[in-house]
């Protein structure tokens, strides 16, 4: 397979074979046999409940399918302590497709400190516990007991972060590709819908799986061709880092699983080499050995046109949850049902997110007869519109339509990030076609107010002030949140995202933008305790900006080590892959691990809490800084502990005079997250 000659692909669309679309893809033989069905050619199983809808990826993938002329079924939130339940809908004629479903099982199910959520979201009712940990593993595993030979796809947002060897926050090691555990036939990652549709005709034509091995964003386990050509980054002691470029088939083998369970660097420089392959344009096919097989990994796939992403969300959704789950309210649903997606991806390359890993980082953009169609569906038949559309976005809020200006740089470019360390010359920031979009949305008959809740990348916005002006007039209520993460150079480096000026900036626009137009609104912006690359004197110097500017957050987060993501690779390794990375010249990184450390770094965003304050007054003194104990404006925490707080909680609180009893409470804006 010649990576140059993989960009000839088919439109999205050109199999497709028209025919009456099912009112919900079936959950049952009832709704089969409603159908007039004996079987399904593909049935998806789903760690969520299953809502026909756009944000739900099993309900877009199944529509898509469906548009191909397949017949396709779902189970969701199956049973998982038996095969029967896969055995619900009978054997798939072409496979078997599994998701762990919108978000990895593990992050949904605990939190930064591993404690279990007693929530699902994504479940009928907030129900937790209907999925199991690693539920892409032991739903294929069911599917392979149930019926042994039909063949198994993985996808979907676990899958695509596990694909080749990870580190495992919750098991605290390195664990082998998903693939291998679930014992699958192909993994699918990314944005799949093109590479779904490919498989699914071809397996449907009598292909086996291993025969796919020329589809984009396929892993799969196969021998490297003897005509390819492999570049060693797995050669620690070279700097290379098979970054060099020949001629002919080539492949880059990453350091095999068992080099990056033992050697902490080699994991640094796979993690490092997989992101650097990530540009459809020039990735290069990707091998590891795992035991005595190769795992091989396609280059990303090639991101969808406009007219593609309009036909996929033009789909025939039900756009509601399934009739099965009656009146239970599931949390998701509620939260997105009068939104509207209006692209993909993001070039932000912000090293704590996966959305680069799984969306990549060119925009695929909705046009504006696309998303205005949907939201006069939204007007016409989501129950309970009142006019007021929630949010227009997607992973960002503002990089529609936003591309780089040379489509030849933008196929040969390998930078991480189109915004860091400063904003790439070559990127197109205008926002003219957003706030276009903006206006019609207005003009909609019917739309009383559209609001952006999606995150605003801050740095960008800054280059249109006419953008920020629009945002302000018409576009938030109350509150917008926003996302610095930090204020201290050391860990926004580590991040990779703007330093405070910039925050500082769009604040100073936002503020004179809402006074201008006679508004009382409030930006929220919110940190990250714990981040790799962090100090305590940084956690103290963020929160000395805090109390400076009177923030309080109710809400924090603490860093959380999703799977492959850069920031991970640097808490696990205590290695930086954003630099080069071989033994004995690699840039090492503090891991905030220890508990007590990360307990530290969460009281310093919420430095005004009381219960924080033994910590924070233990901490200072161990850092010198005895200075900010006490109760002038310029320190931090005070040098007494009001009773029944701290560490002396159980006592009894002050009286207020009257006799009521005095209550600590964190007063300001609630950080939403």
């Amino acid at each position: 397979m010649d990576t140059q000659m993989i960009t000839a692909e088919k439109p999205l669309m050109a199999q497709a074979r028209p025919r009456k679309p099912a009112p919900f893809l079936p959950m049952s033989r009832a709704e089969m046999n409603a159908l007039g069905w004996d079987a399904c050619d593909i049935v998806l199983v789903t760690g969520d409940a299953y809502v026909d809808h756009p944000s739900f990826g099993m309900a877009i993938i199944g529509r898509l399918l469906e548009a191909q002329g397949f017949r396709v079924g779902i189970i969701a939130q199956p049973d998982w302590h038996s095969a029967e339940p896969f055995r619900a809908l009978g054997k798939p004629r072409v496979f078997f497709g599994v998701t762990g479903g919108n978000m990895d099982s593990m992050v949904n199910r605990y939190t930064a400190d591993r404690r279990i959520r007693s929530d699902d979201a994504y479940t009928a009712g907030g129900e937790g516990g209907k999925r199991p940990d690693r539920c892409t593993i032991v739903y294929a595993q069911r599917c392979r007991e149930a019926f042994k030979d039909t063949p198994i796809v993985l996808g979907g947002i676990e899958a695509s972060l596990r694909r080749i060897a990870h580190y495992d926050y919750w098991s605290d090691k390195v664990r082998r590709s998903v693939l291998a555990d679930a014992k699958a036939d192909l993994l699918l990652y990314g944005n799949a819908e093109r590479a779904v549709v490919e498989v699914a005709h071809r397996l449907a034509a009598g292909e086996a799986p291993r025969e796919l091995d020329d589809i984009r964003g396929v892993a799969l386990f196969r021998k490297v061709p003897d005509d390819y050509t492999e570049l060693h980054a797995d050669n620690l002691e070279s700097a290379d880092e098979g970054a060099s470029r020949q001629k002919g088939a080539t492949v880059i083998r990453l350091p095999a699983l068992e080099q990056v369970e033992q050697d902490k660097e080699a994991y640094a420089r796979a993690s490092r080499v997989l992101h650097r392959e990530s540009n459809p344009g020039n990735a290069r096919p990707l091998v590891q050995r795992h035991g005595d097989r190769d795992l091989w990994l396609n280059p990303p796939p090639i991101p969808l046109t406009t007219e593609e992403m309009d036909a996929v969300y033009d789909l025939p959704y039900a756009r509601a949850p399934h009739p099965s789950y009656g009146d239970a309210r599931i949390p998701a649903w509620e939260m997105i049902k009068f939104s509207v997606t209006i692209m993909r991806g993001c070039f932000g390359g912000c090293t704590f997110c996966s959305i680069t890993e799984h969306e990549g980082r060119i925009i695929q953009n909705r046009s504006e007869g696309s998303i205005l169609r949907e939201i006069e569906r939204i007007r016409d038949k989501t129950p309970g519109f009142t006019g007021v559309i929630s949010d227009i976005g997607g992973p960002t809020a503002n990089m529609y339509r936003m591309a780089c200006k040379d489509p030849k740089v933008e196929a040969a470019c390998r930078r991480p990030s189109c915004v860091f360390p400063e904003i790439c010359p070559n990127l197109n920031t205008s926002h003219d076609d957003l706030i276009r979009l903006y206006r019609k949305v207005r003009e909609t008959k019917g739309i009383k107010k559209v609001m952006v809740a999606s995150g605003v990348r801050y740095d960008l916005a800054v280059e249109s002030p006419e953008y920020i002006k629009e945002l302000v007039t018409h576009h938030v209520g109350g509150y917008l949140k926003i996302a610095p993460e930090h204020t201290e150079r050391g860990p926004l480096d580590k991040m990779m995202k703007p330093g405070i000026g910039a925050y500082n900036k769009f604040k100073r626009m936002f503020d004179e933008a809402a006074e201008r137009a006679g508004k009382k609104y409030y930006l929220i912006p919110y940190f990250i305790a714990a981040h790799p690359g962090t100090t305590d004197e940084d956690m103290m110097n963020l929160a000395l900006w805090l109390k400076k500017n009177r923030y309080r957050a109710d809400q924090v987060q603490t860093f959380l080590p999703s799977p492959m993501a850069t920031a991970t690779a640097m808490y696990h390794t205590g290695v930086n892959p954003l630099r080069g990375v071989r033994h004995g010249g690699s840039d090492k990184v503090e891991a905030i691990k220890g508990l007590r450390q990360r307990r530290l770094h969460k009281a310093f965003l919420r430095y005004h809490d009381p219960d924080n304050w033994p910590l924070l007054r233990e901490a200072l003194i161990e850092m010198g800084r005895r200075d900010l104990i006490g109760s002038q404006p310029h320190q931090l925490v005070p040098a007494h502990q009001p009773p029944g707080t701290g560490k002396a909680a159980g006592t009894r609180r002050p009286l207020r005079p009257g006799g009521k009893t005095q209550r600590f409470t964190t007063k300001g804006l609630r950080v939403m997250k």
